[in-house]
């Protein structure tokens, strides 16, 4: 019944200005404000399917990873988000990430970040 349906994702923020500063200016994705829905916001990240973003009064940031962007060099990706001010979590454990916050401990390079609204986001590296 939906395997011909064009899901899309979604996800909420506190503010949505902050958030289109954020995922527009700083990470350079291609956003859209609702002309109709305030607090509304579409994210166009290469690959054809929108995600939601909305504001959501009460907003509780999610405590996993809500977006992955797959990248061919992670070092790369690390050194210019930093310098864009992004900061990289560290993990210890099972996760242990370097002093960069890469994790290398099986599985694909990946480093966690987080939006204004304490979301989690991630670089990996495309195999």
């Amino acid at each position: 019944m939906l395997n011909n349906s064009k899901a899309f994702s979604g996800f909420s923020v506190d503010d949505s200005q902050k958030a289109k500063k954020f995922y527009g200016e700083i990470l350079g994705l291609d956003i859209e404000e609702d002309a109709e829905m305030e607090g509304i916001l579409t994210l166009k990240p290469a690959g054809g399917n929108s995600i939601i973003i909305y504001t959501k009064e009460n907003h509780e940031p999610a405590t996993y990873t809500i977006l992955n962007f797959p990248v061919k060099d992670i070092e790369q990706a690390v050194d210019e988000l930093t310098k864009r001010g992004i900061v990289f979590e560290q993990y210890g454990g099972n996760i242990k990430t370097d002093k960069k916050g890469i994790f290398r401990g099986g599985g694909p390079l990946i480093a966690w970040f987080k939006d204004p609204a304490g979301n989690i986001l991630s670089v990996l590296q495309e195999e």
